[in-house]
């Protein structure tokens, strides 16, 4: 484990993500301690309990910052290839660390309520900022309605991607679904 070293501010906080999501991605969300991550990131678990009250969301948000770390919004100067860039980069990335530590994290959902409220607020936060970001492109650019950027609106492919792979239980779907949730659903949806 890690040795007790000085630091403070972003590169503390930086050190103590970096070690839940590895502790998430060794043992999984079941087995995450504080006392573990404190270990592992060097400092002492007081530290850790002054920036996440508890085990989930320090969990969610070492979740949060490795998801955000690979997933860039795609800027192609088209909604449709934004969508669709963004689409085929969350399928890929389902066998990801960042989908491994997400699954770990919704099967410790139905016994903690807590975690189930990190996640919602997840989901409604940093699940849509990417969205967020092509829809205000198009919108600019005139191919989307000022009306899409709602975060129910701007991720609903997002939501679709998501229900394909929960409910028929894949680790990704076939590339003619992403075409097909673009192209039937998104773009009528969001256009302008």
């Amino acid at each position: 484990m890690a040795e007790k070293i000085r630091r403070r501010g972003a590169e503390l906080e930086e050190a103590i993500l970096r070690a839940a999501a590895d502790e998430l991605a060794e043992t999984g969300y079941p087995a995450l301690t504080m006392e573990r991550v404190a270990q592992r990131a060097g400092t002492n678990k007081n530290t850790i309990y002054r920036r996440w009250p508890n085990r989930a969301a320090l969990g969610v948000a070492a979740y949060r910052h490795l998801a955000e770390d690979t997933l860039k919004p795609p800027d192609t100067g088209s909604l449709r290839e934004d969508a669709l860039t963004l689409l085929r980069a969350i399928n890929c990335g389902q066998s990801s660390p960042a989908a491994r530590i997400l699954r770990s994290l919704l099967t410790g959902v139905g016994d903690e309520p807590e975690l189930r409220e990190q996640l919602h607020e997840q989901a409604a936060e940093g699940g849509a900022k990417p969205w967020l970001a092509i829809v205000d492109r198009a919108v600019a650019r005139g191919e989307a309605r000022p009306g899409a950027r709602h975060p129910r609106v701007a991720t609903v492919a997002l939501v679709l991607l998501r229900n394909e792979l929960l409910t028929r239980g894949l680790t990704t779907v076939d590339d003619e679904v992403l075409v097909e949730i673009v192209d039937e659903v998104y773009l009528p949806l969001v256009g302008a």
